[in-house]
Formats: C-alpha cells, structure tokens, sequence
C-alpha cells in the first residue's frame, strides 16, 4: 500500500453518534458468544443479516450524502425507528438478527472530518476546493468525492494527504470508538454486531472488492487496524488475515462481492500475476473466502442469459449492470461474463480443482445490500436507496434519464439489495460467524424464505415423517457440505416455506454444475417442486408460468396462486460416477412488485410501459451448494468414474 487517503488530523471531529448509547460493554458483549447463551442441538433457524452497510464513516457514503453514523445503523437493524438524513422516518417491519457495517477501510472517516474541519485549517487547495463542493450542494459533494476517488485511484492524492502517523493515529481513534460501540450494541441471544470492513481493490474499475469480517470482540480485533486496498493485491488482504489470527488467536474471513462488475477479474483461471493458477494460490483463497454475495443493490450475480441461454430465469438483476466495470470506465463483453457470474465460477472451481486438486471457487452464497445510507434494508416496500440521493422521492425511480451519460444503470435499475441467512444454534457471534465459514448460510433478495438443504445417499420420502432435520445432519450433509460419490446418486432433501409476511411461492429449483468425462463443464436447471401440481422428479422440460396477480397500478398481489410451503425428495436423474458435480437450490416466488411500482404508487408516477413490466419481478433465494467429490481410487489414484 502506497498509501490511504489520508484522515486529515487526528485532531479533527470524529464521525458523530446519536444519543441513548447502551452502557459499558459486558464480558460476554465483548466476546464472540461462546457459552454466553444456550444453544440448540443442531441450527434450528436461519438468523437474518446484512454483511455489506455503509455509514457516514465511509469516504463515497458521507460525500453522497449521509449523514447517520454507525450507531444509527445499529439502532434501526435492531428493529427500532430512526431518521433517515433527508428527514423521514425509517423503522424496519421486522429487526435484523446480526449487522456487519462494512465502512471502507480506505480513507475512513475522512470525508467527514474535512467536511467539519474549519475552512482556515485546510491549506491544500485541492482540498479546500472539495470541502467547499461539499457545502454548497448535494451534487456538487458527490463530483467532489467523485474527483477524490479517482485521485487515489491514479495515484494523485495530494501530499497533505500523505502522513502516515496522521493517518494512521487518526484511524485508530475511529476504529476504537467503533469498536467500543459494536460490543455495547452486541447482545448475545438477541442480535449480533460484527466488527468488518470493506476492502476496495479496483484495478482498472473493476471491482474486486471484498468484505472482511470478525468473529471477535475488541479485546482482539482492536490489536488491528483496517487494512486499506486501493492500491494493493489480495494476497496481502490475505496476509493481513493470517497475522490477525496468528498473533490474536481470532478469526477472520472475507467475502468477495458484487462479481458481476468485475469484468471478468473476481473468477479468473490464472492467479494474479497472469500465469497459471497455483494450487497453493487456491487453497489460500479458498480458505479465506468461504462464501460470496450473490445479490445486493447494484444487481444479481448469480449467472447471465449468455452463460445460461436454456435458463429461463437468468435474467433476473441483470439490466444495466452488464454495461460496465463499476464506474463505467471499461466496457463489458460476453468473453468477461464468466468470471464475472457465480455459476460459471462454480464450473471453473471443478475444473481447476481436477487440475490442481483444490477447488478455489468452493463458496457459499449470501445477500447484502451495499447501502450507503446507514439503512440496512432490502425490502421492496421499504427501500431507502443505494445512497442519501436515492431515498425516496420523486423522480428516483427515473434517475439515469437525469444523468446523461450513465443512463442505462441507475434509477429503476437498483435492486432493493438482498440479505443473508444463516443456519446457527444460536444468535452469537462465533455461532453466526462459523456458520459462514462451514457455508451453511443462504441468499435472498430481500424476502426471508425459510430454505433448508441436506443431500446423502439413501434420504427417502419417508424421512418426511420422523425427525427429517436430525435424519439429515446425521445421515447427509447439509448446504454448504462435501458429498463423497459412493456409486449411488445422491438424493436431496428440500424445503422450502415462504416469507411468512411475503409472498407465496412458485416453484423450487436445482441448478446442477458438473464436469464429464470428456472434461467438458456443464449445468442443468431442474424443477423439482412447483406449486401447481405434483413434480415427477426428472423434470426434463420447464414448467409453465404460476400466473401473475399483481396490479401494476395499485402495486399490490394477491396470494391466490402459490404456496406456503414445497418440499422435494430428489434423485439425480443424470448421475454418472465419478464426474464432480455442485448442487444448488433456487426458490422463487410469485411475481410481486418491485419498488419503482411502489414509488409510482407513492408519487403518482407515470412510468413508462417497458419499466412498469421490468418491475414485476419474481424474488428468490439461492442456497449454498453442496458439492459431489468423486472418491479416489485405491493409491490415490484418478477418481472411479463410469464410462462415457
């Protein structure tokens, strides 16, 4: 690292908190949960978070805007009323289970405190000149953090800027005070507050971004700082894991996010430097980065219609987003899309992994929502925008026409983000944190679809009748879990139960990636349950359309199609031994508005025909895969596989 945007002085105001801070911190709220609460014997629910939130402590975030710190956020994911920078009222329908607020580690806190800092004090021109744009208006602010950004990107940052002492005592008196505020806010049994950070690798624009979270309190956490990224590469990301936990005895992890502006580069076949991918540059990545997020604001990741032509929902959060690298200074072309697009990572894990023996792209999936307002919301009733000048108004919904030359992106584009699920036996940070790591852990994009997965070889209908959950952690593996082949297909045991206050379900999905034996990667979509009638289990052709009750003008839906709850008990009808294969659940729902429809509703919009129909839209959830590995033959051999 060259060096980070600089903090200014230590001297200057802090990010601001609101009042009504919880008192000193417990043991246990200081910790990561360990025996602090009673846990069931297997996960016995999913709890709902946010990995990915920004506040006013991050550099883009506070010149976009907003003006609420990392205690307001952790207020209004706890489920209590707050208001929002432009004045309204936000409360979430129903509290998060745990937050990771994810400021960026590259210039914390700095926009805010130049913001603050009397015009007399800041001498450098450059800086003065962006400290004004940032007080004489929202627009002109974000052109003034927009010119920062990608000052440091170049390289151009000015020298008042370069004080490493100054930067680095001025983070370490932010990072505390967080900290701190984290363990009085972390209650175990209740809701739990990690401690993380965004790290922004973007070379070229393109997004290589990661979040990295704790699973410690700041009795180890705070022997560190954030890591900054701008300018780095991700092998020292994973450096600076390794040290935390050697010389803390915590854990850490990382998780890559928003893959689908990366322009190829988050899923690449070679390592860093270009050349061939090592095995020990794959182990490494697999260990730190054991799932990623496949849905958030700015669009889905799960795969593109040009990866998936015969998957008829492929489409979903793709509009807009396939332009470009993040700012759009680097046009996208079909040849990126796989490293771009999770599926295809999949397919590249199995076929690194026959190469070098370790598979790299072995992850779990999640949802987040990447808002930079300090709101931690992905409903679509209830969307506070991608930043402070995207919360509800007027014309948000028609934002790109507004903006030239990055139509095609913004406005009715954004997603309302997504969250993660976790399966824990309890709502504590080591309980929530292992989860991730073992990749029991599922996406959404906002709705709170209860999913549960496990795969074995010898599950039947009957274990729908006893103790299925107990049936599947002892005699399978769950999402997330590594199946041996043994020569028999393996069955799966699914099921799904809609969002109790959303929508009823469509259908139930298995997306199944493999390599054959002529070593070509291959996928397949299953419909394995549907709400309209009984499945047959090989389910070789698509299943019709569930209907569509929403009304556009009224932006409401009725749950007279659908159901509450699908189940499947599914056999691998193109099973072949010894060919290495991923298991994923998709679930979707009915179709339901998005929030544009909402917006219109709200404003008394008139939307034009192509919108109003993009903005019916089926939500769903992805599970963590579960993968197939061929056994090895005697010797440790190539793997047993059948022929042709």
């Amino acid at each position: 690292m060259k060096y980070a945007i600089a903090l200014l002085s230590a001297g200057l105001a802090l990010s601001g908190c609101s009042q009504g801070v919880p008192g000193e911190a417990t043991d246990a709220q200081r910790g990561d949960g360990t025996d602090t609460i009673e846990l069931a014997e297997f996960p016995d629910r999913p709890y709902w978070g946010d990995t990915h939130l920004h506040t006013d402590v991050s550099v883009d975030a506070f010149g976009f805007g907003v003006r609420l710190g990392p205690e307001v956020a952790l207020r209004f994911a706890r489920g209590e009323e707050v208001t929002a920078t432009t004045g309204m009222s936000a409360k979430l329908d129903r509290p998060l289970d745990f937050l990771v607020i994810s400021d960026h580690s590259d210039a914390m806190g700095a926009t805010r405190r130049l913001y603050d800092a009397p015009r007399m004090m800041v001498r450098d021109p450059t800086l003065r000149r962006w400290r004004d744009m940032m007080h004489e208006s929202p627009e002109q602010s974000t052109r003034a953090v927009a010119e920062l950004i990608t000052a440091a990107a170049n390289g151009e940052i000015p020298e008042a800027l370069r004080d490493p002492e100054r930067n680095a005592a001025a983070t370490r008196e932010l990072w505390d005070r967080h900290l701190d505020l984290l363990d009085r806010y972390n209650e175990p049994g209740t809701f739990t507050a990690f401690a993380g950070f965004e790290w922004t690798l973007m070379p070229g624009g393109n997004n290589l971004h990661r979040v990295v979270m704790f699973r410690d309190g700041s009795g180890r956490t705070g022997e560190v700082l954030p890591y900054p990224g701008i300018d780095g590469e991700v092998t020292g990301l994973w450096d600076y894991m390794d040290a935390y936990e050697e010389s803390t005895g915590g854990k850490v992890l990382a998780i890559p996010h928003n893959s689908n502006l990366s322009n190829g580069m988050m899923f690449e076949l070679t390592g860093p430097d270009g050349g061939a991918m090592s095995a020990d540059y794959a182990r490494r990545r697999a260990a730190h980065e054991p799932v990623v997020e496949a849905t958030q604001i700015k669009g889905d990741s799960e795969t593109h219609p040009f990866l998936s032509p015969n998957d008829e929902f492929a489409g979903f959060g793709v509009a807009g987003w396939e332009l470009g690298n993040l700012p759009l200074t680097e046009k996208t072309t079909p040849d990126m899309f796989a490293g771009s697009y999770i599926r295809s990572a999949l397919l590249r894990g199995l076929t690194l992994e026959q190469q070098l023996g370790v598979n790299p792209y072995a992850f779990g999936m999640i949802g987040s929502t990447d808002s930079h307002t300090a709101l931690a919301t992905g409903d679509e009733d209830n969307f506070f925008g991608k930043h402070t000048g995207a919360e509800p108004r007027q014309d948000r919904a028609m934002e790109e026409q507004n903006l030239g030359t990055r139509e095609g992106r913004f406005g009715w584009h954004y997603l309302a983000g997504g969250y993660a699920a976790a399966w824990a036996r309890g709502n504590t940070r080591a309980e929530i944190f292992d989860a991730f790591m073992r990749r029991e852990v599922y996406a959404t994009t906002g709705p709170r679809m209860v999913l549960r997965l496990f795969a074995g070889h010898d599950f039947a209908e009957g274990d729908w009748d006893g103790d299925w959950v107990r049936a599947g952690y002892t005699r399978g593996v769950p999402m997330g879990g590594e199946l041996e082949d043994t020569g028999r297909a393996p069955t799966f045991l699914i099921s799904a139960l809609k969002d109790p206050d959303g929508a009823n379900l469509d259908r139930v999905q298995v997306v199944k990636g493999w390599v054959d034996a002529s070593g070509t990667a291959r996928e397949k979509v299953y419909d394995v349950a549907w709400s309209a009638r009984e499945m047959d289990g090989a389910s070789d052709s698509p299943v019709p359309p569930v209907g569509d009750t929403v009304d556009r003008a009224k932006a409401t839906y009725e749950n007279s199609i659908g159901a509450a709850e699908l189940r499947a008990t599914w056999t691998d009808p193109d099973y072949k031994r010894g060919e290495r294969a991923f298991y994923y659940v998709r679930v979707l729902e009915i179709p339901t508005p998005s929030w544009v429809l909402y917006d219109a509703l709200r404003f008394g919009l008139k939307l034009p025909a192509n919108v109003i129909e993009a903005n019916v839209i089926q939500e769903r959830a992805y599970s963590s895969p579960v993968w197939l590995r061929p056994r090895m033959a005697p010797g440790d051999g190539p793997p047993i596989m059948d022929e042709g």
